[in-house]
């Protein structure tokens, strides 16, 4: 059978750590699955922005990186290798259209059916805030970092460290015990992070610049930082090796408009089945909006069950559905 006759039983859009997770989840019910994902690999932002970020909020792990997060849910895509993804990357979904009950998606490279659709695009196309001063756009990547691909390039350096969130204060304790010198600055002096997370920042060695602003960026033989005080004529020359700036991300999803779903403040709505409006279309992770929706990866993972176990018993009613995890070995 052609690709284009094929009929997937489920096409997850997104192959961010929630979108392979949702895969892995199909296959455990035995769903036909095809996952799509913009990007050249899987991953989503924690691979191509976090891989060296410590991430807290994964059952079972007191932290893990992004990096070796994203390798475990490679193999764990695996597990059923009957019934493991088939995967479609570096590839957009531009249409979604329904026949009767089959969704046709167009892509930029072609089409797919499927009788379900799972939406787990997290916030969209992304890119990393900016400081919002004239610098040498040539210091990027080589003094300047937005994100961090290596831990080790900081090994022995004295770095800055830009923002006051939770992602601000993870790099800073994380390169804590890796570089010379961090400082952290940030404009106010309380900090908007995890509560366990910023009392570790107060007891550590890293040195907290507040209230400043990054008023000047010079280069030399050391990166030059001229910090402001908030509501002060008073000025601080800080010399460092890097600078890494966690303003956070501006995010896009606009494809949600342009394929014509249900949207709530720029959200997909979802009911407690994490369906949408539109019978057969679901969604999960950061891209969607119901009453007390929390983003993060853990709410994420929890999620894709819920739309997974939906989708099964309406496509295979005469199925039966796992009361609980350990009723797959039996």
């Amino acid at each position: 059978m052609s690709e284009s006759e094929h009929i997937y039983d489920i096409t997850v859009i997104g192959g961010g750590p929630v979108g392979m997770f949702t895969a892995f989840y199909a296959g455990m019910r035995q769903l036909d699955t095809l996952v799509v994902e913009s990007l050249p690999e899987l991953g989503g932002q924690v691979s191509t922005l976090y891989p060296e970020k410590i991430i807290r909020d994964v059952a079972g792990f007191a932290g893990i990186k992004g990096g070796q997060l994203i390798s475990a849910l490679h193999k764990q895509m695996t597990v059923f290798p009957d019934f493991a993804p088939t995967v479609a990357t570096n590839e957009e979904v531009t249409a979604i259209d329904k026949t009767d009950d089959i969704f046709v998606l167009t892509t930029t490279k072609g089409q797919y059916k499927s009788r379900s659709v799972v939406v787990a695009i997290g916030g969209g196309s992304f890119a990393p805030r900016k400081l919002a001063i004239d610098y040498d756009q040539a210091l990027e990547d080589q003094k300047i970092f937005y994100f961090v691909k290596n831990v080790a390039d900081f090994a022995d350096k004295t770095v800055a460290i830009a923002g006051g969130g939770d992602s601000a204060i993870d790099w800073a304790l994380t390169l804590e015990g890796i570089a010379k010198k961090v400082y952290l600055i940030h404009r106010r002096d309380q900090f908007r992070g995890l509560e366990s997370s910023v009392e570790r920042l107060h007891q550590g060695t890293v040195e907290l610049m507040t209230p400043y602003l990054i008023d000047g960026v010079t280069d030399g033989p050391e990166l030059s930082l001229d910090l402001k005080k908030v509501k002060s004529e008073d000025h601080v020359d800080l010399a460092v090796d890097a600078l890494l700036v966690n303003y956070g991300f501006t995010a896009d999803n606009h494809a949600l408009r342009k394929w014509g779903l249900p949207l709530d403040h720029r959200l997909l709505k979802v009911d407690a089945n994490m369906e949408t409006s539109i019978p057969g279309v679901y969604g999960i992770g950061d891209c969607v909006t119901y009453p007390g929706k929390v983003k993060l990866i853990a709410a994420g993972f929890g999620e894709a069950p819920t739309a997974i176990n939906d989708i099964a018993v309406k496509l295979y009613p005469e199925r039966r559905q796992p009361l609980h995890s350990t009723q797959m070995d039996h």
